[in-house]
């Protein structure tokens, strides 16, 4: 699977099997507008859709899948929510941790987090890809112990959340020199590219 650009639903979408994979590339307060246009045109039933967002209540590292429940401020998951009428939607949520002020939450998401966060995520990742039949299966209760019994969660220092901290880890991350992509990596697409997006920065 491939996502490729479709400006009718103002998202990145790929389609195999009946599978639908849908980035949407509205702000995220709007993130409902691609799910709803779809889901409606397609009569997907809300307890069908699986939803991957961050989690500011998990720390880096987290990966937990439930259905419905609240939407503990997430303006993405409001939008969604709103548009489809019904909060049994499955979610598929990454921890990203909180940051030490509170109050710089939306500062926060937007940051690239420093490496080790990010290794951390990059492993939470690598555990969501390996439950994924089991979640395409249906088998939702195996996925869910499959994934949640391999938790490998970093918590942080509250230096290390201050965002002065934070943007000097990244920056001196991104100084290194970076590998070259093979062929063969460049067209790496469907599901691994999907999660990547989700998290080159957290939005």
């Amino acid at each position: 699977m491939v996502l490729k650009k479709d400006n009718h639903y103002q998202a990145l979408v790929a389609r195999d099997a009946g599978l639908w994979l849908v980035m949407p590339q509205t702000f995220m307060n709007a993130s409902g507008r691609a799910v709803q246009m779809l889901a409606g045109f397609f009569k997907i039933p809300a307890e069908e859709i699986l939803v991957v967002h961050d989690e500011l209540d998990f720390p880096a590292g987290t990966a937990r899948i439930k259905q419905g429940g609240g939407i503990s401020g997430h303006n993405g998951l409001r939008d969604i929510s709103q548009r489809l009428g019904s909060h049994d939607y499955w979610r598929l949520r990454l921890g990203v941790g909180r940051p030490a002020d509170k109050d710089s939450g939306a500062d926060y998401v937007l940051e690239k987090p420093p490496a080790e966060e990010r290794a951390a995520t990059d492993g939470a990742i690598a555990r969501c890809l390996e439950s994924m039949p089991l979640i395409l299966a249906g088998d939702m209760q195996a996925a869910m112990l499959k994934l949640h019994s391999q938790d490998q969660p970093i918590v942080p220092t509250p230096e290390s959340k201050k965002p002065e901290t934070r943007k000097a880890e990244a920056k001196k991350a991104e100084s290194k020199p970076q590998a070259k992509s093979t062929p063969e990596e460049k067209k790496e697409g469907g599901l691994k590219g999907f999660f990547k997006g989700l998290t080159g920065s957290k939005k």
